[in-house]
């Protein structure tokens, strides 16, 4: 007997995260999408605003909010989601996966009668399963996170030297001087050194893992890099080990085995391998007394709307991978 499709809306629905949202649930066989929310977009359809839609959806976007769904997806912008439960009502039937940062911190998780889960199924897999309303993580929080996992896990966290760089589309579709192709063509710049706001929601989770490793002061040490590239994350972080690099391989397997996304390899790993993707790719490398764990991932994917949507599938009891058996644009 074929199971009803879940009924999906999506809040935001204009912007990148929104964009990509739609691309992958137009496909994921356990879908509909009930309705797309711009009222800036009221009437137009999707296709218009999400050019690599066309052909693929006939839906038009709407002001107006559906409650005959099964989990509505928040894709507005950091400080509007709350905003937008405040200003909404939104029956309690209905499950919520918010893709700001208001909701990612445990003293900012709940909100009225909804408590919010940190939606990384690789450390909260099973608390996600049971969860009503998923805190999707930041991009940059994702992929450093799965570069250090493992090591919280075993106690092994020493201080970490981190940089990692991003694409244009980790900017979000408001215009500023520094998203302008004649400013990013040919170009890098650090920003927010060692002040960006993702690192509070991975020292959560490292804390979590390895208690008390925030407490030590200067423990997470991020450059985050504004890259020429669309889309897309590298990060590379280092600290010290006693470990080989047979080892830390081990660790890392061990960690990530049953994890469907996950992929440790003993090869270089280029940005291309995972853009399109849900999947991040591990690379540990050992020098002297020191490792670097490089990680690289889509931030619209599994930095977003995928990642989204695996919370999805694992809130609904689908298969983890529904829908987002996506290829690499290698080439």
């Amino acid at each position: 007997m074929q199971m009803a499709k879940l009924k999906v809306g999506i809040a935001g629905g204009a912007g990148y995260t929104g964009g990509e949202l739609v691309r992958i649930l137009i496909n994921h066989p356990g879908v509909d999408i009930s309705f797309v929310n711009s009222k800036s977009n009221e009437g137009n359809p999707v296709r218009k605003v999400h050019c690599d839609l066309a052909g693929e959806t006939d839906i038009l976007f709407t002001a107006d909010l559906s409650q005959d769904i099964d989990v509505l997806f928040l894709c507005v912008g950091h400080g509007e989601a709350k905003k937008f439960l405040n200003n909404n009502k939104i029956s309690g039937n209905i499950r919520i996966i918010d893709l700001s940062q208001d909701f990612r911190l445990s003293d900012t998780a709940i909100t009225g009668q909804r408590e919010f889960v940190y939606g990384l199924p690789e450390l909260n897999r099973e608390q996600i399963r049971l969860a009503k309303n998923i805190a999707n993580p930041g991009c940059f929080a994702t992929a450093i996170q799965l570069g250090l996992l493992p090591l919280a896990k075993a106690g092994l966290l020493k201080p970490v030297y981190t940089t990692g760089i991003t694409g244009s589309t980790g900017a979000g579709q408001g215009l500023s001087s520094s998203s302008h192709f004649s400013w990013r063509s040919n170009n890098i710049q650090a920003y927010k050194t060692l002040a960006h706001q993702h690192v509070d929601e991975i020292l959560q989770s490292l804390d979590y893992l390895q208690n008390g490793f925030s407490a030590a002061g200067e423990t997470l040490n991020f450059i985050p890099w504004r890259g020429d590239f669309t889309r897309g994350i590298f990060i590379s972080s280092q600290m010290d080990t006693t470990l080989s690099e047979t080892e830390l391989n081990n660790l890392y397997k061990d960690y990530y085995n049953g994890h469907p996304f996950m992929y440790i390899s003993e090869e270089p790993i280029f940005l291309k391998q995972v853009v399109n993707t849900n999947k991040c790719l591990v690379q540990i490398e050992k020098s002297g007394g020191k490792m670097v764990v490089h990680t690289i991932m889509d931030n619209l994917v599994k930095g977003a709307s995928g990642q989204a949507v695996q919370n999805m599938n694992l809130m609904f009891g689908l298969k983890e991978t529904e829908g987002l058996k996506l290829k690499a644009t290698a080439f």
